[in-house]
């Protein structure tokens, strides 16, 4: 199968998408990824990809395109002009492109505006459109301080709707994803959930740590609004007594500066900033700490989202202390994976902290067992690989009715 993937980050960016794309390669299936240039998180434009150099290269089999865009930055208005002119570049350089493909799949994080391209491209070829949603928009947007009855939410409320109306199908990663396209959007279309899975090199993490006398707790990903990691400052901040707690917090995002210097400002010296480290690096970290720590904002329909990192946590086989809403606070008590309170809580995260700490080591290795058994039986590589091979070939397979109906 020829499969077009249109998704605003790819490689060297650290994002799922990445090794989705090198698996279906690896497969026999013909990849082509439409891209931008490398510029998350830090918001600078890799200096590889600058000056119209290595618009075009193949990584581990995938062919990939890159359009022109405008770095992140680190404000609101240099983050809107990264997603806008992304939009246009990757509709211009739609055009050209070679339009041989069966399937196009939009792997569709923030902003929601990455699909226009495929959307032109389905029109053009009249092959059929799935878009792979991660976030929710505009609730990704709303949940950075753009008020629900603002005039650009309301906008961005009627272009999410017409874009996701848009797809022949619907791919989600959350459950909860499809009661905000029913009951939000009133998109009528065919929904399939589609959790994914976690790197291999997560499954084979060390489950003894070095020191039994200190806990150590570790937040790895993206710091932004979303994440909500000031919860996390907050209650590091109600445990700065107990020097057995230690903190690490392993990224880089939009909210970082601001998460430092709260914790500076808090006097801290239980918590750890690693900043951002390749996916390479990662088992190292998730080696040294006795359990992950996730948070989120307390926002109803952001709570619906299922972080990736929830997957790589899990099979990694360690406890999962969490203060999040929705998705992610069922997973964790449907597993039994380890404790959890309601998002930005950071008193009840700091108390399930403590009471983490006086359990037995029996206990908390109970927690990761039962942590990697939901991972095999849910979110598994295989599992994945096959779910996805099925959709596709499906979604080709209707297609070729189609076109002999013609």
């Amino acid at each position: 199968m020829k499969l077009l993937v249109v998704s605003q980050y790819f490689y060297p960016e650290q994002f799922r998408v990445n090794d989705i794309c090198y698996e279906l390669a690896s497969q026999g299936h013909d990849v082509t990824v439409l891209t931008g240039l490398p510029n998350y998180p830090n918001g600078i434009v890799d200096k590889r990809y600058k000056n119209f150099k290595n618009r075009k290269e193949v990584v581990n089999g995938v062919t990939v395109i890159r359009s022109w865009l405008i770095g992140r930055g680190n404000t609101k208005l240099s983050l809107a002009l990264n997603y806008i002119s992304f939009a246009i570049s990757a509709v211009c350089k739609a055009l050209f492109i070679k339009k041989n493909f069966d399937v196009i799949l939009v792997y569709q994080l923030s902003p929601v505006t990455m699909a226009i391209p495929a959307i032109l491209l389905k029109k053009i070829t009249k092959k059929p459109l799935v878009i792979y949603s991660h976030d929710l928009w505009p609730e990704s947007i709303a949940s950075a301080g753009i008020s629900a009855d603002s005039r650009i939410y309301k906008i961005l409320f009627k272009l999410s709707k017409w874009i996701y109306s848009n797809a022949d199908e619907l791919f989600t990663s959350s459950k909860l994803f499809e009661k905000y396209f029913d009951e939000d959007l009133k998109i009528n279309k065919k929904i399939t959930h589609l959790p994914v899975y976690a790197e291999s090199l997560f499954e084979s993490i060390d489950q003894v740590t070095s020191d039994t006398r200190k806990i150590n707790l570790l937040f790895a990903g993206n710091i932004g609004e979303m994440q909500s990691v000031e919860t996390i400052i907050y209650a590091a901040n109600e445990l700065k007594e107990n020097s057995q707690i230690i903190f690490h917090i392993v990224g880089d995002g939009s909210s970082k500066f601001k998460c430092e210097k709260l914790a500076s400002e808090l006097g801290l010296e239980n918590i750890i900033f690693h900043g951002q480290h390749p996916i390479t690096e990662m088992p190292k970290f998730y080696s040294l700490a006795d359990a992950f720590v996730i948070t989120l904002k307390a926002n109803k329909i952001i709570s619906y989202t299922l972080p990736n990192k929830v997957q790589s946590y899990m099979a990694a086989g360690k406890p999962i202390i969490g203060a999040i809403d929705g998705e992610t606070q069922i997973v964790i008590h449907e597993s039994s994976c380890g404790k959890c309170c309601n998002a930005e809580d950071y008193h009840g995260l700091a108390e399930n902290i403590k009471q983490f700490a006086n359990e037995t080591l029996d206990q908390r290795h109970t927690y990761g067992l039962n942590a990697k058994k939901y991972y095999y039986s849910n979110y598994s590589k295989s599992i994945y690989l096959q779910k996805l091979n099925k959709l596709l070939s499906r979604i080709y397979s209707s297609e070729d009715v189609i076109d002999v109906q013609r």
